[in-house]
């Protein structure tokens, strides 16, 4: 089914409901898709630990250098 014939078959059901029923048909604009953020792990107390020892290490390294 073409986007056409589809607009032509909701224009066909939307009199047969106004005929019929004598009803009214609000028509809405499609709304736009939520954003999705990218999922983020937070930094578990081991993970944070992890972190602090690697910086210490690479403070030592760099202190060690000159």
């Amino acid at each position: 089914m073409t986007k056409d014939e589809l607009r032509a078959e909701l224009e066909r059901q939307e009199q047969r409901y106004k005929e019929v029923y004598g009803g009214e048909v609000t028509t809405y604009a499609a709304q736009p898709e939520p954003e999705r953020k990218p999922w983020r792990k937070r930094a578990s107390l081991l993970d944070q630990a992890f972190a602090q020892e690697i910086q210490k290490i690479e403070k030592d390294l760099k202190g060690e250098e000159p």
